[in-house]
This record gives C-alpha cells, sequence and structure tokens, in this order.
C-alpha cells in the first residue's frame, strides 16, 4: 500500500480495489519477510540433495576409517560351557547309575597381516581420495543450491520491481485518460482518443492483474525453496549495483580449471582409480600373517586346575592361480582409471568453458545496466516532449500512447538488466566454487 499512497484519488481507489480482489483470490495465505543470508542458509538445510551429499561424505569417511583399520590387528575372545550327563548301567547292580560329564572353555586369539603386498597402502589411499571427492562434490552441491535460492530470491525481488513498473503504467495511463477526458470537454479530442486511451488504461490494469499475480508466484517459489508453505517476501539488499571482481579474465579461466569443486571431485576420482590399480595388483604378490591364541579348558566351573595352551603361527600365501581373476579385476581397474582420467580432462574443459560462458553473461550484463539506464531516460524524455506537443495538438494520443509504451518497457528492460547481472554473478561463483566480496 506504500506505493499506492502517493498517488492521485482516483488511481488509489482503483488500486485499492484491485488490491481487494487479489486478497480476496489469494485466500488470505500469511508472509513472511526473509534476508539472503538466512533464505540461503535455510535453504542448505532443508536441501534434500544437500543430505544425499553429507550421507556420501559420512559413507566415505566410514570406509577410511575402515582402511585405517585394516593396519591394525584383530582380536577375539570365546568362552563356552556345556552339561551333560553320563548314565550308564551298572551289571554289578542292575540299575542305572547316573553321573554327569561338564566341560568349560574360554580363548583369546588375535591375528595380524604382516605384509598384504601393499594392498592396505593402495585401499587407504584410494579411500582417502573418496573422501576429498565426496567432500568436494558437497561443495558443488552447495554452490549450486546457494544459485538456485538467490535465482528465486532475485526472481522474487525482480517481480516486485516489475509489479512497481505495472503500477506506475496504471497511473500514466490514468493520467493519459484524465488529459483525453479534459481535451474532450473542450472539443479539443476526438471519440476515438477517449477510446484508446479508455483501452490502454484497461491494459495497464490487466497487465497489473498479472505482475502482483507473478510476484505472489515468486514468493512462493522461494518459499518453497527454503522449506515454508507461505510466501516469502525477500528482504531488498542495500546496494544492486554492480561491482567489481578483483580477477582478470585469465584468472578467472584459471581458477575453474584448478580449484572448481567439480574439476577437484574428478582429479580425486583419478586418484582413487590410480589407487585401485595398484590394490588390485597386489593379488600377484604374497601375504604374510601372523597368529596367536591362549584357550583355557576345565570340567569344573573354575580356574583351578584347568588345562591351559597357546599357539604362535606365521602363515605365509603365494598366489599361483585363480581362475583369472586377478587378471580380470586388473582389467577393469584399468578401464575405470581410464574412464577416469578422461572425466578429469573434460571437468577441466567444461569448467573453463561454463567459467567463461558466466563471465560473458556477466561483462554482457553489466553494459547492459548502463544502456537500459540511458535507454529510460531517452523514453521517459521522449514522452514529456510528446506529451507537450499533445497539449498544442501537434500530436495524437496515439503518438502519447506509443511513447507511453517504450517508457514503460524501457523501465521494464532497466529493471530485468539490473537482476540479470545479480544472477550472472551468482552463476560465476556457482562455477568457480567461491563467492566475491560485495
Amino acid at each position: 500500500m506504500s506505493k499506492i499512497a502517493g498517488m492521485g484519488p482516483t488511481l488509489r481507489g482503483g488500486l485499492v480495489v484491485l488490491t481487494l480482489v487479489l486478497s480476496h483470490v489469494g485466500g488470505g495465505h500469511a508472509q513472511e519477510r526473509m534476508g539472503l543470508d538466512q533464505a540461503i542458509d535455510r535453504a542448505l538445510v532443508r536441501s534434500p540433495v544437500m543430505a544425499q551429499q553429507e550421507q556420501a561424505v559420512g559413507n566415505a569417511a566410514a570406509s577410511q576409517q575402515q582402511a585405517w583399520g585394516a593396519f591394525l590387528p584383530s582380536l577375539s575372545a570365546t568362552s563356552g560351557g556345556s552339561l551333560r550327563s553320563t548314565d550308564r548301567f551298572d551289571p554289578g547292580t542292575d540299575r542305572i547309575v547316573t553321573g554327569s560329564s561338564d566341560s568349560y572353555s574360554a580363548g583369546l586369539s588375535a591375528s595380524y597381516t604382516v605384509f598384504a603386498g601393499g594392498r592396505r597402502f593402495a585401499n587407504l589411499t584410494e579411500a582417502r581420495a573418496n573422501t576429498l571427492a565426496a567432500e568436494a562434490r558437497r561443495e558443488d552441491q552447495r554452490f549450486q543450491v546457494v544459485l538456485q535460492t538467490k535465482s528465486l530470491y532475485f526472481q522474487a525481488l525482480r517481480q516486485e520491481d516489475l509489479e512497481a513498473v505495472q503500477v506506475s503504467r496504471l497511473a500514466q495511463a490514468e493520467q493519459n485518460l484524465d488529459m483525453v477526458r479534459r481535451r474532450t470537454q473542450v472539443g479539443r479530442a476526438t471519440v476515438s482518443d477517449s477510446l484508446r486511451a479508455r483501452l490502454d488504461f484497461v491494459n495497464a490494469r490487466q497487465g497489473l492483474l498479472q505482475a502482483e499475480t507473478a510476484t505472489r508466484a515468486a514468493r512462493f517459489a522461494l518459499g518453497r525453496q527454503i522449506g515454508l508453505g507461505v510466501p516469502v517476501i525477500p528482504e531488498r539488499p542495500e546496494s544492486l549495483d554492480p561491482t567489481p571482481i578483483a580477477l582478470t579474465d585469465e584468472e578467472v579461466l584459471s581458477l575453474a580449471e584448478s580449484a572448481s569443486p567439480g574439476v577437484q571431485a574428478a582429479e580425486q576420482g583419478t586418484l582413487a582409480s590410480d589407487a585401485a590399480v595398484r590394490s588390485a595388483k597386489t593379488a600377484y604378490l604374497p601375504s604374510f600373517s601372523l597368529s596367536s591364541g591362549y584357550d583355557w579348558a576345565n570340567q569344573a566351573p573354575s580356574f583351578s586346575d584347568g588345562t591351559t595352551s597357546w599357539s604362535l603361527a606365521l602363515r605365509a600365501s603365494i598366489p599361483i592361480f585363480n581362475g583369472f581373476q586377478r587378471e580380470t579385476t586388473v582389467d577393469r581397474a584399468r578401464f575405470s582409471q581410464t574412464v577416469s582420467r578422461l572425466q578429469e580432462d573434460d571437468a577441466r574443459l567444461a569448467a573453463r568453458q561454463q567459467a567463461d560462458a558466466a563471465l560473458q553473461e556477466l561483462r554482457t550484463a553489466e553494459l547492459a545496466i548502463g544502456i537500459a539506464e540511458e535507454a529510460l531516460v531517452v523514453a521517459l524524455e521522449d514522452l514529456r516532449v510528446v506529451r507537450q506537443r499533445y497539449d498544442l495538438s501537434a500530436a495524437t494520443v496515439l503518438d502519447v500512447i506509443i511513447s507511453q509504451a517504450a517508457a514503460d518497457q524501457a523501465a521494464a528492460d532497466a529493471v530485468t538488466a539490473r537482476y540479470d547481472y545479480i544472477l550472472a554473478r551468482a552463476q560465476l561463483e556457482a562455477v568457480l566454487g567461491r563467492e566475491f566480496d560485495q
């Protein structure tokens, strides 16, 4: 309603009616206001994809812990007891003699792999690389969620500004209509002028209805992104002006090739595949293991008078032939290694391509802001001149409406250009995996 306060009585009345109609259609849903940082935090918390990435990181960390555990000895303890009757027939007394034969036992055993051909080290390297790759993919997904949230956030702001343009258009259309009415009363305007002005006013009302509907839809989309079932009104930042990036174009492309989350994930994937090949080749080498145990047994539930024994063994295993299973495993690991290296190369090229596209879009949007603002100034001046000419009967109302439409379009283009720049900047940040200082 603050936009309506400074307008004429007729226009205020018309807009109040429109607002009441829209409120009735909207069903009176509550709305919330939220800043960009808070919206991003909520979006990251409720994102199902981020939850999946967190789970992937946890699984990779568990695999790395398991790889570490392979360097430690395994230890196990056993215990048992049994009660068993030993009834027998005594031929001297012709009776069944009842007895028992009980047993109790306990044991402690340990084993340690002394040498496994380097398989444990290769598995640990692979697990570390997979953990780093999962973390890089999580970071990449975080920036994608941030980009999506920013897009919806600034789309809601864009629709709000475009709605303001439609409000201004309706005000101008009403002024044109009043101007034609005054000229009609003194016989200086035709019926056609009145009809055209009236049609322009009706079209402006329709445009405002559509803009308000689009604004509400954008706010609902933002609410869904952050886990709310109501429209969310984004708080306007202090400034939407373009800010320079303290990097040259070549530095941006180099950063994309070396430090973007997608490239880092591909690099770690290659390291993991290299380690998998080394792990597969260890099947050709012998392995040595050491085992030891201590056992106790007794026929009574007492540690006295029991029997004990211990053991210590060193075993060696030399693989000779296992039905070409080793060869198949090595071949598959090598194929995966080739694919991983190709994916890494493609990830670098893709990051460079995406960074260049985002950078060019950013530069274009920055120039478009100046062009759109200049066009808006020219269009408004043209509208002022045409209105003066109409007052002097040197122009028709159609000229005024055409000039007004050009001014409205210039205002909308100025709004669009400014938000295009903001979204292009967010796209570049998502590609590089870093945020620029505002």
